[in-house]
């Protein structure tokens, strides 16, 4: 694999060959979205609103379990707000945020945010994110990670995805030893939910923490699984029934094997995938990273085109719970929390990119 740096910096590693360009230094792309000494800011979540440039962004005090601060951008993530007021209820929260934007069949839009453990607890905006409900409980389960991801299924009609050890599925779970991959259902806009499903599981490794994909044509989706075990890569399965089967697990190349995939789909129909590199021999380990390649890749076990290290990470693998926005000039904004300073606690930083320059500083085009 050789790694291309802006220094020119090139090495090779044998786990996967195609090119891996390394952005960490470049810190005019870097926008710092909330920062505060001695406090760990984790795990944040964004959401972006049909005007193409609010952003919000959400994340605990905390590594997962703690208050909930929003943060709000109004140029694409250039600049952003002070934190902003939020119900009492979002400083209980137990687990990392989630949100995302909603319609009803009535054709009501709104902003739904979810905090999980036992019992995954919902909360509402009406007003595009100004007002937010307290969380409440969707059901009397729970669950980890949720909802990691969420796809629309039909007018009105959503699944949503988290996964869960047997520790909070119920309200006296214990853990199991095996990881289950569980989707719920709405049929009325979000705004309740129904019972979990497992829709994906093996027994010999630990699947969790999804991030969907929808094919170019509308007819499948691709999940795409952390494997927390660290005995095998990542993990790949699909749907062509709108989410409710899917197709057994099999492990992705080395290039795509990491935790809390979430990406976009650039202006030229490629895809851009976020995410924490775990490929021990990488040389990026532990890093930010992000993944370049099509959905036929996908289909196909192929490598991709190229990876981008994003950020260099200071402490272990701490770092990359990522949402990833699409800004209507074709910018891709990428926000993430990491230990970015030798040292210091994480916080929350944001990266615009392109991938036509990116296409042109390896050549590709």
């Amino acid at each position: 694999m050789l790694i291309y740096s802006c220094g020119a910096f090139l090495s090779l590693i044998l786990s996967f060959t195609i090119p891996q360009l390394d952005l960490a230094d470049d810190q005019f792309r870097q926008v710092t979205i909330d920062r505060e000494t001695n406090q760990y800011l984790g795990h944040p979540t964004t959401v972006l609103l049909e005007d193409g440039q609010t952003i919000f962004c959400v994340y605990p005090k905390g590594h997962g379990k703690g208050e909930l601060v929003l943060k709000k951008s109004e140029d694409g993530g250039k600049t952003w707000s002070d934190r902003l007021p939020t119900p009492a209820s979002w400083a209980t929260s137990k687990e990392t945020p989630h949100i995302f934007p909603v319609t009803g069949k009535d054709g009501v839009k709104r902003l739904i945010l979810f905090s999980s453990l036992y019992p995954i607890r919902m909360s509402v905006s009406e007003d595009s994110g100004g007002t937010w409900s307290q969380l409440s409980p969707i059901g009397e389960y729970g669950g980890i990670v949720g909802m990691a991801d969420m796809i629309e299924t039909g007018k009105g009609q959503y699944t949503a995805f988290f996964h869960d050890d047997g520790r909070f599925i119920a309200q006296d779970g214990a853990w199991t030893g095996l990881f289950h991959v569980y989707a719920v259902d709405s049929v009325d806009g979000g705004l309740t939910w129904s019972e979990p499903r497992v829709v994906a599981h093996l027994p010999d490794v630990h699947l969790c923490e999804p991030g969907l994909f929808l094919s170019p044509d509308g007819k499948k989706y691709a999940m795409l699984l952390r494997e927390n075990s660290r005995k095998k890569n990542s993990h790949i399965c699909f749907s062509e029934d709108k989410g409710k089967t899917w197709s057994t697990p099999i492990e992705m190349p080395r290039s795509l094997t990491g935790d809390r995939h979430q990406g976009v789909y650039a202006d030229d129909g490629r895809l851009f995938i976020s995410f924490r590199d775990t490929v021990e021999e990488s040389k990026f380990f532990g890093d930010w990273v992000a993944w370049v390649g099509t959905f036929e890749d996908l289909e196909k076990g192929n490598e991709g085109a190229y990876r981008i290290r994003l950020s260099d990470n200071h402490h272990r693998g701490d770092c990359a719970y990522p949402g990833v926005e699409l800004l209507p000039d074709g910018t891709i904004f990428t926000a993430t929390y990491g230990h970015w300073d030798v040292g210091e606690q994480p916080y929350i930083r944001g990266v615009h990119l392109n991938l036509e320059e990116l296409d042109k500083m390896l050549a590709i085009n």
